[in-house]
């Protein structure tokens, strides 16, 4: 069935995988995304930067030479074809009247030039600049000014276009070669994560080895695998369910054989007195009726313990359903304590009963009277002759308390954890002199745990025993039974 579950349930290893893929690949790719994209814009930035510095100086020198005047200038001219060639790049110059005085493409020399940028240069007064990235072109308009006239007159307009291919020519090389270096990147985190979840699930495969061991029933073997703080907390978890199975298991094991051995003494003894029996000839009607009589008593204790058996097996199927009432517990209480004097007063034992108040409580009747009738009797089965049982009734707020006192042998502490295991027993040898089957306290406590109730012991050796019941007054199906 492990082995199924496993097969529908999602690999650890496989999410594992994918989360770290995620957070190793997603974060650097789009890092590297907008760092390249962020590079390029400041890349051209700085050239259309650069290149507004650069049309500014060549302006003034051009101003400086009255070049608008005098075109012809040949050192002048020289120097713009050498600035052209150097800048790899188209200049132009236009007069106030944006004719086109030169061109260092010489082609539109003697033309005319309206575009944008030389209208908005003249309007303005003022240096434009544009850099487009779809054509890959930066375009700087600077304007020569007359500083000698009143007004500060234009008297033309330097008209620089560049390529941009050269200035994001770098980045452009890394672009290109980024999906390569994704590649590489997700290659190696690949074999990064399948290499660390290796490692980091080994620890968690033996725990499963181990556990599974456990299941198959090897409750012998430990889990101890402790690399991690967390293996080792669900090493101890586990191993504390193994010894808690363990004990259940040995627990199981030794019920079983204790079943077998109550079972099996009354019917060795009803064996061996049918066997005596049938051995003697003429046997006498007193003989006979004795006999008899001691093989109707071991009928009534083997009867005796495949009810009690009957009743444990329904307490721990929880298959017992409870007709809970609310009961005057005071009259419940007294009326079962009459029922047993008969046995107190036989065993010479003094049987008393008191009630603080008034107790109304919500109980199944039926089965709290077998819990006390168990705990009454016992006391006054084991017991010594001239001795007494005190019981009595109190209450608060929200419990009632029953405490079956007495003034018997005691219990030993080392014995006292035990009392309430099926077929413990004490004394066995007096227990079966007095017919008891060593089911009369498991039943009882199921049955207080039922009624979501406690029960404690208070004994020492030769000083006698004390009870203590504690039940709700109200009945809630959702409370949970403990200790006193």
């Amino acid at each position: 069935m492990a082995k199924g579950i496993r097969k529908k349930g999602a690999s650890l290893s496989l999410r594992l995988f994918i989360v770290v893929i995620i957070l190793c690949t997603v974060p650097v790719v789009v890092t590297s995304y907008f760092l390249v994209r962020s590079s390029s814009d400041k890349e051209i930035e700085f050239y259309v930067q650069r290149s507004r510095e650069q049309v500014m100086i060549l302006a003034n020198q051009l101003q400086t030479a009255d070049y608008i005047n005098v075109p012809t200038n040949p050192t002048v001219n020289y120097m713009l074809a050498q600035v052209a060639d150097i800048w790899d790049a188209r200049i132009q110059i236009m007069d106030a009247g944006c004719r086109i005085i030169s061109d260092s493409y010489n082609v539109d020399q003697g033309r005319y030039n309206v575009s944008e940028q030389v209208m908005e240069c003249l309007s303005a007064k003022s240096i434009i600049s544009k850099a487009d990235q779809e054509t890959m072109l930066s375009i700087v308009a600077y304007p020569m000014v007359n500083e000698t006239s009143e007004e500060k007159a234009i008297t033309g307009v330097v008209l620089v276009t560049k390529d941009l291919s050269s200035a994001v020519s770098g980045i452009r090389y890394i672009q290109e070669r980024i999906p390569l270096y994704w590649l590489i990147m997700f290659a190696a985190t690949v074999l990064a994560a399948v290499l660390a979840i290796l490692f980091l699930l080994r620890p968690l495969k033996k725990l499963a080895v181990s556990v599974d061991a456990a299941a198959d029933g090897s409750l012998r073997s430990r889990v101890d695998v402790r690399n991690y703080r967390e293996t080792a907390r669900i090493s101890d978890a586990v191993n504390r369910t193994i010894g808690r199975l363990r004990m259940l298991d040995e627990s199981r094991q030794e019920f079983v054989s204790d079943v077998a051995h109550e079972l099996k003494t009354p019917i060795t003894s009803v064996k061996v007195l049918a066997e005596s029996l049938m051995g003697m000839e003429e046997v006498p009607n007193e003989l006979y009726r004795e006999f008899m009589a001691d093989i109707t008593k071991e009928i009534d204790r083997e009867s005796r313990i495949i009810d009690d058996l009957l009743s444990m097996v329904r307490l721990d199927r929880g298959v017992v359903t409870l007709n809970i009432a609310n009961t005057n517990i005071n009259d419940w209480l007294q009326l079962t304590l009459k029922r047993l004097m008969p046995l107190a007063q036989n065993a010479k034992v003094e049987l008393a009963y008191e009630s603080f108040r008034p107790v109304m409580a919500d109980v199944d009747e039926v089965k709290m009277t077998l819990a006390i009738t168990n705990l009454v009797e016992n006391a006054i089965k084991y017991n010594r002759e001239g001795g007494w049982v005190r019981v009595s009734l109190n209450a608060d707020m929200k419990y009632f308390y029953i405490k079956v006192a007495d003034s018997g042998c005691g219990i030993p502490e080392e014995a006292q954890d035990h009392i309430f295991e099926r077929f413990y027993r004490v004394d066995k040898d007096r227990a079966r002199a007095t017919g008891g089957t060593g089911l009369g306290l498991s039943i009882t406590k199921s049955i207080v745990n039922l009624h979501n109730g406690a029960i404690r012991v208070h004994s020492s050796t030769d000083e006698g025993s004390t009870f203590v019941v504690r039940i709700p007054l109200v009945y809630t199906s959702e409370e949970g039974g403990g200790k006193a």
